[in-house]
């Protein structure tokens, strides 16, 4: 209805350009997910496929306003929680985050996918005096969980994990 030129959805992350020169929807056959600042102001998408293709999880692509790096999801919905209870809870996605909102865990937060950083870190940190990470109980979230310890010792900011049964993550676990 706007009229938005391709090039501009392409700098956008939402449009990705074909070999043969026409434009396609990044997050096609995917549910689509608003990242937003502490400002709510849209910044970029993330995408789950509802089946089992993969990749599981798709973001926009670095963009002038959106670093992976920095972003946390949902904190614009939760930073009032954590700087009441003093801790924020970090999941990896989505998902997880919707899920311990809905049980009534306010102060949550999803990193985009498993890789937190010091930038999360210190953003944390002007809200919080500790964070609690629950990852997946797969490998990968298990091993995310123990190289984000350091990150958060680094930082200053008081860190535990949490270990999920087996075969969960924590949208699974509070659902079950």
């Amino acid at each position: 209805k706007q009229r938005v030129e391709p090039k501009e959805a392409v700098d956008a992350g939402l449009l990705v350009q074909g070999r043969s020169g026409g434009f396609y929807d990044r997050f096609r056959n995917r549910i689509t997910f608003p990242i937003l600042d502490l400002r709510k102001r849209v910044i970029g998408f993330g995408g789950r496929v509802l089946d089992q293709s993969l990749p599981k999880y798709l973001n926009t692509s670095e963009t002038a306003v959106f670093h992976k790096g920095e972003s946390l999801y949902g904190l614009h919905l939760s930073q009032a929680a954590i700087r009441e209870k003093g801790r924020a809870v970090v999941v990896e996605g989505y998902m997880d985050f919707i899920a311990l909102k809905g049980h009534g865990v306010e102060e949550v937060v999803a990193t985009l996918g498993t890789a937190l950083t010091e930038s999360h870190v210190r953003r944390l940190k002007g809200f919080a005096q500790q964070a609690v990470v629950v990852f997946d109980a797969d490998t990968a979230g298990k091993a995310a969980a123990l190289r984000s310890l350091p990150v958060f010792a680094n930082e200053g900011l008081a860190a535990r994990a949490v270990v999920l049964p087996k075969g969960h993550d924590p949208d699974t676990f509070v659902n079950q």
